[in-house]
């Protein structure tokens, strides 16, 4: 187990017309071919993720020109659709309860974009931003939040990246039930656990390229969506044990900040990058690391950085959390490959 320090950014973008949200991703986005499938560095795959795109999220396409308009990389629209990239996976642990989003997110320190974005592209959203102007996880200003987990189950097919799913559900819904409706239709590239809340309810629906949407049993994941787990993911992701972890906890943030739900193999790509606690009622969030938090809300959001130390306490050991396990492998067609952080279909 690594301990780490990262640093931590918030922007205001606004509609993204003045150059400030180009400005931060464009040096990200002139590698945008790296994200990309094989089949979406082609002509005909870019205007199929296009069609796709305007198919299912047509309320967006204006946004999707004037952002990739600002961009140099020819890709870079189509990296935006968020139709033809590498299927990459995390961790993750959340859950919903009385108006209240908690969730911690696991992945590979230096790997996760770190940026917190208020944005009013077609309404106030705030959210932990990935991919360009994808979503780990938001908030928009009528009090609905969301947020994803990996569902365990290594396959992929045609559809989008989840992080832009939540972008545009928080885009165009205001309620559990809206975001629920329009997330059925949506096609999903790999298996997700969304959480959703808002002020009546809290719910966690399971989707993926193979299924159809699944409402789970309460409104908690982790990332499985079906049992039995196999004997070896639970041995790598402990994702059962975290998810009864979580429902004993509740709403609890010290919970979130200690394992088993805060993981410490950021070697394996499975460490707690940050704990986002959401009120969307009152449209706040604070984000938490051990011995630190950062609250932003709608209305007074303020740009900044802050540099963290991630890592379990000195008394929670590697072994004390989770046994010492290989790098998590993911597929490649019918065979394993070894990245962690996305793999060509």
């Amino acid at each position: 187990m690594s301990h780490y320090v990262k640093t931590f950014h918030a922007i205001e973008i606004g509609d993204g017309t003045d150059g400030r949200w180009a400005a931060h991703v464009r040096s990200a986005m002139a590698k945008a071919e790296d994200w990309l499938t094989e089949e979406g560095r082609t002509l005909e795959g870019a205007a199929q993720a296009r069609q796709l795109f305007d198919t299912h999220m047509p309320e967006l396409v204006p946004v999707l020109d004037r952002l990739a308009d600002q961009l140099d990389s020819p890709d870079a629209k189509t990296l935006l659709t968020m139709a033809t990239v590498r299927p990459f996976f995390s961790g993750c642990t959340q859950m919903g309860h009385e108006g209240t989003l908690l969730r911690n997110y696991d992945f590979a320190p230096e790997h996760c974009e770190g940026t917190i974005v208020s944005s009013q592209f077609l309404r106030p959203v705030i959210g932990m931003q990935e991919a360009g102007w994808g979503l780990l996880d938001g908030m928009n200003d009528a009090g609905l939040a969301v947020s994803l987990t990996f569902g365990g189950r290594l396959v992929h097919g045609p559809g989008f990246a989840i992080p832009l799913v939540l972008r545009y559900l928080l885009e165009t819904c205001g309620t559990v039930d809206e975001a629920m409706d329009r997330l059925r239709t949506i096609p999903i590239a790999i298996p997700q656990n969304v959480t959703l809340v808002d002020a009546h309810q809290s719910r966690t629906v399971f989707v993926g390229p193979d299924i159809p949407m699944t409402q789970a049993h309460d409104a908690c994941a982790a990332n499985h969506q079906h049992l039995p787990v196999p004997d070896e993911q639970e041995r790598t992701t402990r994702t059962q044990a975290r998810l009864a972890a979580v429902q004993a906890a509740g709403v609890d943030v010290p919970s979130m900040l200690r394992p088993p739900l805060y993981q410490c193999s950021y070697d394996q790509w499975l460490g707690t990058v940050y704990t986002a606690h959401y009120r969307p009622a009152e449209g706040r969030v604070t984000y938490h690391w051990p011995g630190e938090h950062w609250e932003h809300t709608i209305v007074g959001f303020t740009p900044g950085s802050r540099t963290v130390a991630l890592g379990c306490p000195a008394t929670a050991t590697t072994t004390d959390a989770y046994p010492t396990v290989a790098r998590t492998h993911f597929v490649r067609g019918s065979k394993w490959c070894g990245s962690p952080r996305r793999c060509r279909p």
